[in-house]
């Protein structure tokens, strides 16, 4: 944890290739985050759910809305990777999805369910991984060749990451 709330547990870390034991507990995060935002927002008021995580940030709302989105585009970018020789994916602009009204006022538990959905599928698929799939890849058009192996770590590291902005929040804000 760190005092910058913008990154309260820090920005993603990858060393190069996991260990077999690092991909499991990258699994296993992507296995718990549903678990773990449902609890981070559980009880919060409307006010509250549309209460910036920090100045000139995104509403709690808008977080819980962000995940499946971009967890969506991590899940199609592994089918990809997995089914063809490096495919070009097609990046998509979060903060124009996260302005949208269904990220801005649509109830968050159709995305606390679509999450749980997603990642009862993903972690199907990432547990059925050999090591020759997590070096395949894929080419994101801003960032270069990516290996699956360091998406796992970035995705891990993402749900932690918003769920830490909702979290500390609630901490900063004595919501219990």
């Amino acid at each position: 944890m760190t005092d910058d709330i913008r990154y309260p547990i820090g920005q993603c870390q990858y060393d190069g290739e996991l260990s077999e034991s690092q991909q499991q507990q990258f699994i296993g995060d992507i296995a718990d985050a549903p678990y773990k935002l449902r609890l981070a927002v559980r009880g919060l008021s409307p006010e509250q759910l549309d209460t910036p995580y920090r100045p000139e940030g995104w509403t709690v709302r808008q977080v819980v809305h962000h995940l499946p989105d971009s967890h969506l585009n991590a899940f199609i970018r592994f089918k990809l990777a997995l089914t063809e020789d490096k495919p070009t994916i097609k990046p998509y602009h979060e903060n124009l999805w996260a302005e949208l009204p269904d990220s801005r006022t649509a109830p968050v538990e159709i995305s606390l369910t679509l999450l749980e959905s997603l990642h009862s599928r993903w972690v199907v698929l990432l547990r059925s991984m050999t090591p020759s799939d997590f070096a395949r890849t894929f080419v994101h058009p801003e960032r270069g060749v990516q290996t699956l192996d360091r998406t796992l770590a970035l995705y891990a590291w993402h749900g932690n990451h918003h769920i830490a902005h909702i979290t500390t929040l609630r901490k900063r804000n004595g919501w219990g």
